[in-house]
């Protein structure tokens, strides 16, 4: 345990020396002209005003009174997000159907944090790496909604955005505990002075789990530090420094999901299996105000991360991750006609150090893979934004995205392969802004998915699987608002894919296979409402409606794809005021989801209830967390099959009865 200790240690003591050394640049820079204020060139909140489609922003006061763990606990009430937890961190993570079928890491989803992809250079991605508790805010972007990001693929992107010494000011302490042995604690502090600002913190978790070998522990180091150069140039740089160790459970079959959900497979405990993670990440995004209503801003990051994941072999993979980015923003008018510009480009190269072993009780064994795996992912993305009438705005842009995939086998040099992708995804939107607060807007986006490693490299075929990348077209309409009591978010979305890339389970310790559908539709409705009739009582509500099928496959016909269930809906009602309240929470599959794409087994439905409490004592703030306070069992989560049935080991249990709670201070 020293590494973490030491890892963490250097980049706070790193930190530690950009206030001063930043503040005193900047005084001795004009420290006559008072009149200086940094704004912190951090991304600005979500305008939704300019994105023609589903988006929303979900900030930290949303999820302070809960134990935020994972993004499941975070996006619960997002509209159109799927979060599914299967143990700890590991959540399913879906939008809009995203690589519904992969049971493992995730796909077809980009994640970023400030702005840049957490996802590794083909792709794919982890998001475990991502603490709610050292976030300021986490911005969705559904679908093609995620241009302003390079976003490309059929999910959209979802931004995590860190706090700054600015918008976090002063001290804060916070411990949580309570079932399962768990325990968290975070320390952050934030300071600033006219010309910079810093923001560090410090946060870490342990668990004993909900099931039989499950137990987490994770130490986490974040912090920023901006500087404004001048009067028109801003820049911030960022660490992030993660620990992680995760034992993994697994799926079990149906009856054990339902009736001894704290079990872990026996294999999974004889191979000891787990994911552990260590990483540091480093990241910088600079500003510059050019003038004339255009703006500049350019960056780069550099990601270390290793693997160390024990399953049906034990993975331990070194992987090296760095990248560009540079966007124009101009905003002007063409003969009294407003008009935007936004170009950008986004590079990501990385390189993996994959080696495979014989899983010996969770340690290595004889080798049995050693694979290096280069890869680039390049996203050159423009929109113009055209206001022809008062409340009108026409919005047309497009994504170029360039990748490329090679494997260099040192083992046997004859399964080497090579992949290249090219691609254009096109975007056509409008809003309209039928009063102050009500919005009306529709688009029509094409998404291209280039498959990853996960997908390309298949054992024992050698070589790369010809596995093509996956494109769809994407039609979605919808509204947004408030009026009197109500505030509301709808839209309604409908893909027609070719080639989706689906996974199933070949067997229950090893990773799902990947082929091409022919025609797929994703379709269904994003629906978010919010009701305070009263200032006491506050209502929030989110339901999720999911089509998704076949259409006219040679061997499935119209059959519906298995994981996602059509109804989600879940709600929390805040009754009382800041210093006193109680919420009630309630989350609620009316229909289970299919198991197998042959559609010949579903999961129950279910219901569960939770509460939520808090109480302001001037600087302090106790909470309550609550979850499935009458113990329902049921199944949360699916490893897709062709063909499943009760015996499957495919199933994953809902969270167990837990109660937490924990302390907030301030200064």
């Amino acid at each position: 345990m020293r590494f973490p200790f030491l890892l963490c240690g250097a980049c706070a003591a790193a930190f530690a020396v950009l206030p001063s050394a930043a503040l005193a640049q900047s005084d001795a820079a004009d420290p006559a002209d008072p009149s200086i204020v940094v704004t912190a060139p951090a991304l600005d909140p979500v305008d939704v005003t300019l994105r023609p489609g589903g988006t929303d922003t979900v900030t930290s006061d949303e999820y302070q009174d809960v134990l935020a763990v994972s993004l499941r606990d975070t996006l619960a009430l997002s509209p159109g997000v799927y979060t599914q937890p299967r143990f700890g961190q590991e959540v399913r993570l879906s939008v809009r159907g995203s690589g519904l079928s992969r049971g493992f890491h995730m796909r077809g989803l980009t994640i970023l944090l400030d702005g840049v992809p957490v996802n590794l250079a083909d792709d794919n991605g982890d998001f475990q790496e991502l603490d709610p508790a050292l976030l300021a805010r986490i911005d969705v972007y559904r679908g093609g909604n995620a241009l302003r990001f390079g976003g490309s693929t059929l999910g959209g992107a979802i931004n995590a955005v860190s706090p700054t010494g600015r918008s976090h000011p002063g001290v804060t302490l916070r411990l949580d505990g309570g079932s399962f042995g768990t325990v968290r604690g975070l320390v952050s502090g934030g300071f600033s002075d006219d010309r910079g600002d810093v923001w560090l913190a410090v946060s870490g978790d342990r668990s004993d789990g909900e099931r039989q070998h499950s137990s987490r522990g994770a130490l986490r180091f974040s912090g920023n530090a901006g500087l404004r150069l001048n009067d028109r140039i801003e820049t911030r740089f960022y660490a992030l420094a993660s620990y992680i160790r995760q034992d993994l459970p697994g799926s079990l079959t149906l009856a054990e999901a339902l009736s001894t959900p704290g079990l872990s497979r026996a294999n999974n405990i004889a191979m000891d299996q787990e994911r552990d993670i260590t990483s540091v990440r480093i990241q910088n995004r600079t500003s510059v105000d050019l003038g004339g209503g255009a703006a500049f801003a350019f960056g780069g990051h550099f990601n270390a991360k290793q693997l160390f994941h024990p399953i049906f072999q034990v993975i331990d993979q070194k992987s090296e991750d760095r990248g560009l980015f540079a966007s124009l923003d101009w905003d002007s008018q063409l003969g009294g006609m407003p008009i935007s510009i936004t170009l950008g480009s986004q590079a990501r190269f990385g390189n993996v150090n994959a080696k495979q072993y014989v899983n010996v009780a969770g340690d290595r064994g004889a080798l049995t893979s050693d694979v290096k795996q280069r890869a680039h992912t390049i996203n050159t993305y423009a929109e113009l934004r055209l206001t022809p009438v008062e409340r009108l705005t026409l919005v047309l842009g497009g994504v170029h995205s360039d990748g490329w995939r090679k494997i260099d086998n040192r083992l046997v040099p004859a399964n080497n392969a090579t992949r290249d992708y090219d691609a254009f995804s096109p975007k056509l939107g409008v809003v309209w802004e039928a009063g102050d607060q009500v919005q009306f807007y529709a688009n029509y986006s094409r998404s291209v998915e280039f498959p990853g490693f996960g997908e390309l490299v298949q054992a024992p075929i050698a070589g790369f699987v010809d596995v093509a990348p996956q494109r769809a077209w994407t039609f979605e309409m919808g509204t947004r608002g408030s009026a009197g009591i109500a505030s509301w978010d709808l839209t309604f979305y409908r893909a027609s894919l070719k080639g989706e890339m689906l996974q199933y389970t070949v067997s229950p310790g090893f990773p799902a296979s990947t082929f091409n559908g022919g025609r797929t539709r994703h379709q269904g409705i994003e629906a978010g409402l919010d009701l305070a009739p009263l200032p006491w009582l506050k209502l929030r509500q989110m339901w999720t409606f999911s089509d998704f099928r076949f259409r006219g496959d040679a061997q499935y016909g119209d059959n519906r794809l298995p994981v996602i269930p059509q109804h989600l809906y879940r709600a929390e009602l805040r009754l009382g005021g800041d210093a006193l309240s109680v919420t009630p929470r309630f989350e609620w599959v009316p229909e289970g989801a299919w198991a197998d794409y042959r559609n010949q087994f579903k999961v129950p439905a279910y219901a569960t209830i939770g509460l939520g409490a808090e109480a302001k004592l001037d600087r302090v703030t106790l909470f309550l967390d609550a979850r499935n306070l009458t113990g329902k069992k049921a199944v949360g989560d699916i490893s897709a099959a062709i063909t499943a049935n009760a015996a499957s080991v495919a199933f994953y249990p809902i969270e167990r009865r837990a109660v937490y709670g924990g302390v907030r201070v301030g200064f």
